[in-house]
Formats: C-alpha cells, structure tokens, sequence
C-alpha cells in the first residue's frame, strides 16, 4: 500500500486560481476543518492523482444529489472549500483515502473540463466584516452568546469532539470560530452549505447561534421526555411499595379485598396440587407477575386464565385400579354379547397391567364397522379397572394445534384436546378413547396425526409437553384407545404403534340375542312403556334383522324396535288397547313394507341366475 504524508505549513500555501475539483456527498467541508475522505469513482480518484502531482491543492464541493455517480455542473453547489491533501493512502479494493484540511472559501467561476476529471476555475472569497465600533461590539457579544450555548449543548449530553471546546477557547477570529462550530455539529447539507455561503461575519454568527438555539430546544425536550420517564418508573416503583403496604395493612385488619382474597385462593390451590418442581416454579413466577400488574390489564387476564388451568390440570390426582380379573370379565359379559375374542384379549391386557403395576405395551385400536360397540367397549373398559372415562372424536380434525395446544401468544389461546380431556375427568390416568382416528385431515394447519405420535408412544409420552402449559406432563398412565371404520387411511407410524383388534360384525343369532337382552329392554324404558305391556317374539325380532336392516352393527335394529316402541307408546296414550304380544304378522302394520328381500340359495341351474357371496366391509350376503 502506497502512503504519502505531507508536512506543510498551512499559512503559507498559496492556492491557484484552477483547481482540479473533487465532488463530496453528504458533507459540507468548512475551512480549517480536517476530515478524511474516501474516494472510489474513477473521475473523482484521477483529479485526487492530478492533485498529488501539481501541488497538493484541490477544490472540493458538495454535489447536490447524493446517489448520483457522476454529477454534472448543475448539481453541484457553486461555493466549496479549496483543501490541502494531508495525506494518501491508497487501499487494497482500488479506493483512496486521503487526509484533507480546509484552506479558505471559494466560488467556482467556470468549469474548465469535466472529463476524465473535474476542473475548475475559482475565486477566493474572503470573511465580510464591518470596521465600526458597533458592529464590532455586536459580533463581541454574538461571538460570547455562541460559546455559552456551545458549552450549555455540550452539558446537556450533545456528543461533539472531546477536546472542541479547548480549541474553540484558542479561536480568536470570530469567521474562524462560526465555520468551526458549524463542522461539529452534525447539521444537515443544506443547513451547513447556507452558513458556508455566508460571507459576512455577523450574518453568519447569527445563523449559527440560530442552529445552536434550535438544537438546544431540542436537547431540552429530550431531558423532558428522559425526566418524565425517571419520574413515571419512581411512581410506580412508589406506588408499588405502598399497594404493598397497605395490603400488609389490611391483612393485619382482616380487610383484604376481592383481588387480594383472588391470589391467596389461587396461591393457596397452586400449594395444593402438588405439581412437578418444573409447573411449580412457572407457577410461583407467573403469580408474582400477576400481583405487580394493574388488575384491568389485558396481560392480567391472560396470566389469570394462564394459572387457572395450571391448577386445574389434574398433576398427581389418579384413581385408583381396581384390576379383579374375574369382575372385569362379569362386566365385558353384562355389557357385551359374543366377542368372544375381542373380550379374551382385554382380559390378557388388564392381566398384564395387574402384574406389572404400569402401562405397557401397544395401544389396543377397535376397528370395524358402525354400530358394532366399539365405544361401548371402552367404556365397559374404564369400569372393569375402575378409571374415569373421557372420549374425543378426531374425526374431520385438521389442526395440529387441537392436539398440541395453542401457544399463548395468540388471542384466545387453549390447551389441546388432550390436556383438555384430563381436566374434565379431573385423573391423570383415565381410560381415553381417541374416536374416528381413520377420520383425521391434514392441511398446511400441520398434522394432528403425527402429532399423535408422541402421545401414544410410551416411550415418549412420559414428557408431553403442551404449547399452552410449555410444560412437561406425564401422560404415561393414560389407558389410551383408539377407534376406526378402516386402517387404510391410518398414518403409517401411527398404525405402527397400536395393536388393531378387529371387531368385524355380528350374526343373526348374535343379533337376536343381543336384542332379546339388551335393546328391547332399552327402548321398552326410554319410550316410557313397562315390560308387562309389550314382549317381542323371536320370529319378529327375525323378521325385523332380515327384511328391515342390512348392517354389520345394530344401529338400524334399534331404529327400528325403537318404532315399534314409539307406536305402541302412542297407543297407550291414546287409551287404545295394546297388543301385548308383538309377532311377526304385525311387523309390517309397525315397520310398512321391507326394505329388503333374502334372496335364496338356488339347488338348480337357471337362466339368467347364479348363486355368488357379495363381500362387503359391513358385511355379506348370499346372492
């Protein structure tokens, strides 16, 4: 790199009439000022090199447009500063750096050539000051007036150069010292081209001493707003301490008030939920933000509602297992009809919990058609062992944030559906039945079914964490069961983690029984008749499954006996004489015309007609 320094004395430098010229952006240079410059464009750097080599002299003005690359004479201010180059240096990326010093003022009088450099011809412009007494004395006063607001700006906290005010202290010359307060106070373009224009001396201490007044109101108005600032903190601080007071005060007098009695409940359920040390501490740290705030504010409400569901979630409350292996298969028995391996592989289940005393193992996942029990069955579940019992139906679900929870960031942030479900019941063990998982939607909402993946890993659920708590809760002794018509359209990795017990449908015979049993005692009590008044015979409740439903579940059959039901309760009110013994001959009076006819299996060929198994996943016939 190629540095050159001059050691020249300024006084006695002499400077020619034409000068190559050096367009400045955003600056202002003023005489006697010492700035370094960087220059980078081609015409700018060749006038700098022209410079080096015929005296160290050159002119610099300030270009009006800041981003133009290559201003022509009209964008440039006539009056600059002719400068000596102090020093050069010249960089590694092309550019150079030279070191300037202002000489005097100067007025371009003509543009000599503006390619490949700028030069120019000027005329020197000398300080305009008057030789009377009066004036004399008022540029005196003005010279005083600018140095006590220099001094008053810098002890309101204006940063200028640390050693400014020693220097102007040397300054004699009234000119001298207005260009050397103007190059130090940071004034935009046009503000500190006009002083530069000035050249009488009076005018031109009386603009700066304007600038100076102008900045001064403008320091002033900052150590207002800093001082209101100061004062509003102490008066909350102040005001903080005595609100304290005068609770210590009222509580000595038993006077406390709503909000107060509020954070003593709310401390009071946080000490006795026993949460995790972690729900614990964010717990504590939440309520003491909520005693500093103002009881109105938004942000109260949000920690308020926050801390209720902080307490509400049920951290150590679990019931108790009652796993009696024998009453767990009475109860499947009382409630289930047939099932028999369905009911064979829940007692395995609840055998294996029994012996190692924790959840292990596959998630069970009921799938099979409509109506075949497959909530029921968890039900039946929850009250073999004893747990509280909660479903959710996942089907059409298409936000992730349904299982995870809402962050509360947003307005009208919730936990997900999980931690919600565990409120309800008020356990942290229930049987929980997730329904429909064949059922769930996905759209750039995300995944609720990947989000359900840590939930039934038991792996990983130990420590799942909830965008609304943002804490980890321990859902490893949740019961959880799943629910679907297909497993086709389960996720993969979701399959993969639960055991698929498939509940295909029942038999005639089963369906008989099962409505001898359970669903014409059912409908005989919720349509208000008594036993005594109707009994269905076999051969009806036949003819009911076979010409009026066609179903792998028992939906349909409990329409239908619930119409039957319905008209016989209608008679009764009417004060008409009921049939108590409802038979085949007087299903069609209640149901109307079948809706389906049996095809029969034909011994020879026909024609036109063949014997086949249609299959489908509610169930089959013979055709």
């Amino acid at each position: 790199m190629d540095e050159q320094k001059m050691d020249i004395d300024i006084a006695d430098i002499q400077a020619p009439e034409e000068l190559p010229m050096l367009p400045v952006r955003d600056v202002v240079v003023f005489p006697y000022m010492i700035l370094p410059l960087f220059v980078g464009r081609t015409h700018s750097i060749q006038a700098v090199e022209y410079a080096m080599q015929h005296g160290k002299i050159l002119f610099l003005a300030t270009q009006k447009n800041v981003v133009d690359e290559n201003p022509d004479p009209k964008e440039i201010y006539k009056i600059g500063t002719y400068a000596m180059i102090m020093r050069m240096r010249k960089l590694p990326d092309g550019r150079i750096k030279i070191l300037v010093q202002g000489l005097g003022k100067g007025k371009i009088f003509k543009f000599l050539q503006t390619s490949p450099y700028h030069m120019v011809k000027i005329k020197k412009m000398d300080d305009e000051m008057s030789q009377s007494d009066a004036v004399n004395i008022e540029v005196e006063a003005m010279v005083r007036t600018v140095r006590e607001q220099l001094e008053k700006l810098v002890s309101l906290g204006r940063l200028l150069a640390p050693d400014i005010l020693m220097v102007l202290d040397e300054v004699t010359e009234p000119g001298k010292l207005a260009d050397l307060i103007a190059s130090n106070l940071g004034l935009k373009v046009s503000d500190a081209q006009e002083i530069l224009e000035i050249s009488d001396v009076a005018k031109r201490l009386e603009r700066v001493s304007a600038l100076l007044v102008r900045e001064l109101d403008v320091m002033n108005m900052q150590e207002k707003i800093r001082s209101q600032a100061r004062d509003e903190m102490s008066r909350t601080q102040r005001e903080y301490f005595l609100r304290e007071q005068l609770k210590a005060i009222k509580g000595e007098l038993g006077e406390l008030n709503d909000r107060d009695n509020d954070l003593e409940e709310l401390r009071t359920k946080i000490e006795a939920q026993h949460m995790p040390k972690e729900a614990h501490e964010e717990a504590a740290k939440q309520l003491s933000r909520l005693e500093r705030m103002h009881p109105e504010s938004t942000e109260s409400s949000v920690v308020q509602t926050y801390l209720d569901w902080l307490c509400e979630v049920p951290w150590s409350k679990s019931s108790k297992d009652a796993l009696d292996i024998k009453k767990a298969n009475q109860t499947l028995d009382e409630d289930h009809f047939g099932l028999e391996k369905v009911k064979e592989r829940i007692l395995e289940f609840l055998a294996v919990q029994k012996l190692k005393h924790k959840m292990t193992g596959p998630i069970l996942c009921f799938a099979g058609p409509p109506g075949v029990g497959k909530t029921s069955l968890g039900r039946s579940i929850a009250r073999a062992m004893g747990r509280e019992f909660i479903r959710i139906s996942l089907g059409g679900l298409h936000d992730e944030a349904e299982i995870r929870g809402h962050r509360r960031t947003y307005v009208g942030a919730m936990p997900g559906k999980i931690i919600q479900g565990l409120k309800q019941v008020g356990t942290n063990n229930p049987v929980f039945m997730l329904d429909e998982v064949d059922k769930i939607g996905n759209d750039f909402r995300g995944d609720p079914a990947s989000a359900l993946l840590e939930v039934l890993d038991s792996e990983q659920n130990n420590s799942f964490r909830d965008h609304y708590l943002n804490l980890s809760f321990d859902l490893s002794n949740v019961f959880f069961i799943a629910t679907a018509n297909f497993m086709d359209p389960v996720h993969p990795a979701l399959k993969d983690r639960m055991e698929v017990i498939q509940l295909p449908g029942y038999t005639d015979d089963e369906k008989l029984k099962i409505a001898e049993k359970y669903l014409i005692p059912k409908q005989i009590r919720q349509n208000g008749l008594r036993p005594s008044q109707i009994t269905f015979t076999p051969e009806a409740v036949n003819a009911i499954i076979h010409r009026y439903t066609r179903e792998a579940g028992l939906r349909n059959l409990e329409r239908e006996i619930a119409a039957v039901c319905r008209k016989m309760a209608r008679q009764e009110a009417e004060g008409k004489k009921i049939s108590v013994l409802f038979t085949e001959k007087e299903v069609p009076k209640f149901l109307g015309v079948s809706k389906f006819q049996k095809e029969e299996e034909r011994t020879e060929n026909e024609i036109g007609v063949a014997t086949g198994l249609a299959w489908t996943p509610y169930g089959g016939e013979i055709l």
